[in-house]
């Protein structure tokens, strides 16, 4: 029975503890509180402000960085086992719990309803982290953000005395607990208390979820180094991005397909473009390819496939179960980098009198879309006005070669952002940062020495918004980490 507390001496503890995909931040906290239902969680955060201590929560375990294995935690807050998908008839909203991942939302959502949220891409990852810091993936382009059908959150809060309690805060319009709602809708994991519960349902109507495509034809593209010189690399990186400047409005046919382009490092395999489409609209998928393999000499190798809804929405990622040492780093695009930005790219990518490791690559990401239909401030995910993502990754085992590959990820990444201060700098064309791709360097004023800061990238115009939440809702910082939103 729950809760259940789990310390060093308990043979569980390595399981729970080891639960985090970064090798690099190991845990070491006192104790994990398994918890069962929202209760066990009010009392688990009561217990950890009377002790003095910062109760950490992890759903899925997916943090990029040490917001939970920070060696200052005592407390972790486990709700992996509140996984419950369900309907909620008094609210007529979809329940899901913080610790169902993605791929179990979707199977639940789909077979028992016909409908679904429009999430992350990747299955394994927990509700939890995902929802609060924006959740978007395949389907957004056509259906929004994961927030963007969010009608309300359960919240285990702290107030001034240190006492927890939980509060349902809603998106209505009348309700006194809104400013919480929409501060769970971006403003990140782990700042305002622990969501025990999400609840969706789409603007104007009840019972409302999207009803995803039944089958999702997917078309890969790959160009194999070899084959690639730099004017046809900038090419390609050009061409792509051009499309989804120009195709990426609310409502136009091309939010029907999610795209992606994997730019590995030389020697880490072809690189390859993917574009999925709901089957019985290939032609758009089509139309996107030649465009874009018009700018490439090289003829690549191409591969389609279709598959039923659910069968492409729970393919695993690639790295799903391994447990390395990595670093990501991540911005939003409005238009596409420039030729000379794109060509230095494709040199940190070939080098071959330095850097060698090939599980190093970056990823241009589809955004845009009904994505861009909400305003900036009608959710606490700002970041409307985006038609791209990029995401650069680094992934290693050796804790020896740590600022090998530390300095590699982060020289690169500035370097793309040369001209702002090596930031995705919003008042200098860029977009800002994702908050679920959590990059602590840039929180870090040895590491991000543009001038801007952290908040303004990851939360543009909303932080103060954000920081009065935060004083009504966490007025003694109890949730708090690298990332989290400050106290005004």
């Amino acid at each position: 029975m729950y809760p259940v507390t789990v310390d060093k001496a308990d043979p569980r503890y390595p399981d729970l503890a080891g639960r985090g995909i970064n090798a690099r931040f190991p845990a070491d906290p006192a104790k994990i509180v398994l918890a069962g239902e929202t209760e066990h969680v009010v009392r688990a955060v009561e217990d950890a402000v009377r002790a003095g201590e910062r109760p950490a929560v992890r759903s899925g375990g997916h943090c990029f960085e040490a917001l939970v294995d920070h060696p200052g935690t005592r407390t972790v807050l486990d709700l992996s086992e509140m996984k419950a998908v369900g309907f909620d008839p008094e609210l007529k909203a979809f329940s899901v719990e913080p610790g169902a991942t993605l791929g179990a939302m979707y199977r639940t959502l789909f077979l028992r309803w016909g409908v679904t949220v429009p999430a992350g891409r990747c299955p394994e990852i927990g509700v939890g982290g995902h929802v609060p810091g924006g959740g978007g993936g395949a389907l957004s382009r056509a259906h929004g953000l994961s927030v963007d059908h969010l009608y309300g959150v359960e919240v285990v809060v702290v107030d001034e005395s240190g006492r927890a309690r939980a509060v349902l805060a809603t998106r209505e319009p009348d309700d006194p607990h809104r400013d919480l709602w929409w501060a769970c809708t971006g403003g990140g994991a782990g700042a305002f208390g622990v969501v025990t519960r999400f609840l969706f349902r789409s603007p104007g109507g009840e019972l409302s979820l999207p009803a995803p495509p039944a089958a999702v034809t997917k078309q890969t593209v790959r160009w194999q180094w070899a084959d690639l010189d730099e004017d046809g690399f900038v090419g390609l990186v050009r061409a792509f991005s051009a499309w989804h400047e120009h195709n990426s409005a609310p409502g136009s046919p091309g939010a029907r397909l999610d795209n992606s382009l994997t730019l590995p490092r030389a020697g880490g395999g072809p690189i390859t473009l993917e574009s999925a489409v709901e089957d019985g609209h290939a032609g758009l998928a089509d139309a996107f390819l030649a465009e874009v393999r018009r700018a490439v000499r090289a003829e690549p190798e191409t591969e389609v496939s279709t598959s039923p809804f659910l069968a492409a929405a729970l393919v695993p990622d690639e790295y799903a179960g391994v447990k390395g040492r990595f670093k990501s780093k991540a911005a939003f695009l409005r238009s596409s980098w420039t030729e000379e930005t794109i060509a230095g790219l494709y040199r940190r990518l070939t080098d071959e009198s330095g850097y060698q490791n090939p599980a190093a690559a970056f990823y241009l990401l589809s955004h845009g879309g009904a994505i861009n239909a909400a305003g900036p401030a009608d959710t606490a995910m700002a970041h409307r006005d985006a038609v791209l993502k990029a995401y650069g990754s680094v992934f290693w085992w050796d804790p020896r070669e740590d600022d090998l590959h530390l300095s590699w990820i982060r020289e690169t990444y500035h370097g793309l952002f040369a001209e702002a201060g090596g930031v995705p700098d919003p008042d200098r064309g860029y977009g800002g940062a994702f908050v679920n791709y959590a990059d602590a360097d840039l929180a870090d004023p040895e590491l991000n020495r543009s001038g801007v800061p952290w908040h303004r990238l990851y939360f543009r115009d909303n932080y103060a918004a954000l920081q009065r939440v935060k004083a009504r809702w966490d007025p003694g910082d109890t949730f708090r980490h690298a990332l989290s939103v400050r106290l005004p």
